[in-house]
């Protein structure tokens, strides 16, 4: 029984000759689809349902971190591998974090590729001793962190999550604070991952149960 993959990747030609790599292991795998975007991704993931996703980061129309956590979230037996260029630990972190059951680099050869993309239907990790160990260290550094609570936030994170609490919007947060939209979702992620928070409600709650907002609702009135 072959392996029925859908490849994520916005770059054309990354993404066909990953498909021609494919093809000379067919009696491994199938390349059933291929998306440009992550919305495409979780709508053809839907459509399809294969195996497993292969996944890049960086793509326009919903990245490749928050497709994956949707995809887990509605398709929980689904796997999701991330394939990027990216070496940044917030996103190894992260892509674990929201579910997937890899993280490996484009540079990785293809016998390494395949044998990770079968161990992972199996229920193995597909992840290298490099990554693996990178992960190891973020996570050991957001547990000292998650025990500084607020102190492991920048002032700028403090002045968002202060004002999260108050009810502000995305576009009200960055009218307040003299930023743009994306840098404020930018600071919310990096929040709820310093202080290990699944959503902004939870966000406001620790936020008002640790007495950080207050002096900013004072501050908020006409």
């Amino acid at each position: 029984m072959t392996i029925r993959v859908l490849i994520a990747d916005d770059h054309t030609l990354f993404r066909q000759g990953l498909i021609g790599l494919m093809e000379t292991r067919d009696d491994l795998v199938e390349v059933v689809g291929e998306a440009a975007t992550g919305r495409e991704a979780l709508r053809l993931a839907g459509e399809l349902r294969p195996d497993v996703v292969l996944m890049d980061i960086y793509m326009p129309d919903g990245d490749g971190l928050e497709a994956t956590r949707e995809i887990r979230a509605r398709y929980p037996d689904m796997k999701v591998v991330m394939l990027t260029s990216s070496e940044n630990d917030e996103h190894l972190y992260r892509a674990v974090r929201y579910g997937a059951a890899g993280y490996l680099l484009k540079n990785l050869n293809a016998c390494e590729l395949f044998d990770l993309i079968a161990g992972v239907v199996c229920g193995e990790t597909a992840m290298t001793r490099e990554m693996a160990s990178g992960l190891l260290k973020s996570v050991a550094k957001r547990t000292v962190e998650s025990g500084r609570g607020e102190e492991a936030l920048t002032e700028r994170e403090l002045a968002v999550l202060r004002s999260m609490a108050t009810g502000a919007s995305n576009q009200e947060l960055a009218e307040r604070l003299n930023i743009s939209v994306n840098t404020v979702k930018s600071h919310i992620r990096s929040i709820l991952d310093k202080l290990q928070l699944e959503n902004r409600t939870q966000a406001a709650s620790y936020a008002m149960n640790r007495g950080l907002v207050s002096s900013l609702r004072e501050e908020a009135k006409p």
